[in-house]
């Protein structure tokens, strides 16, 4: 299976000042950027990840988003979403990244990526769209975009494709694992045979849960 990358978005020098009581800076708002991108251990070259206790980081080094959820958004919205709308750094066509299952293996130009999970949407990302109901319908509606770690450095560009090297055969998506940690938890139990290609500083509690609602 292959997709195509149509953007790679980075945060940039100067972090984002997001509105509301409280001041807060964030590295959500990502631009497209032109050429090829150097794809480090854990982020891409140029990104800033500020809170790397929930974003960024082994596990969550690259977010993907795509295309066809991002067309949803706009006509649900009435706005335009371009590339990096999202907090992505990759913008992809051809891929539904919904079902992309955890642990599946994708190369783009010299990079080597592993899917590991959902995006949990949190209120900076409704503060910075100005949407205050935005976590409610973003869990509502599901498509949560993929978290990426990197398995082999490289660059990557837009226009280069996204082939799906392997995919494992548990069958654990990144929606189902989205489901299981909001609005579906009974789920989570079936996520178990998954846990290897979770972030590591979310594994241990996520198999501490697991073990919860199994006991």
């Amino acid at each position: 299976m292959t997709g195509r990358l149509e953007a790679v978005c980075v945060s940039g020098a100067d972090l984002y000042p997001l509105p509301g009581r409280r001041p807060a800076t964030s590295g959500i708002r990502k631009r497209p950027v032109e050429g090829r991108v150097a794809v480090l251990d854990e982020t891409l070259d140029g990104d800033r990840q500020v809170n790397r206790r929930h974003h960024g980081g082994e596990g969550q080094a690259v977010y993907a988003y795509a295309q066809a959820d991002a067309d949803w958004w706009q006509t649900e919205l009435d706005r335009e979403l371009p590339a990096g709308a999202f907090g992505e750094n990759l913008r992809t066509t051809g891929l539904d990244l919904t079902n992309a299952v955890l642990g599946e293996r994708w190369a783009v130009g010299s990079a080597v990526f592993e899917v590991t999970g959902p995006r949990i949407p949190c209120a900076n990302f409704a503060r910075f769209w100005d949407v205050p109901d935005l976590v409610k319908r973003f869990t509502a509606h599901g498509a949560s975009g993929a978290y990426l770690r990197v398995l082999q450095t490289g660059e990557i560009g837009a226009g280069d494709d996204v082939e799906v090297l392997s995919r494992p055969d548990h069958g654990v998506t990144a929606g189902l694992l989205f489901r299981a940690l909001t609005t579906q938890r009974a789920r989570l139990v079936e996520v178990e045979p998954a846990l290897a290609a979770v972030p590591d500083k979310d594994r241990a509690k996520l198999a501490a849960r697991i073990a919860a609602r199994q006991a």
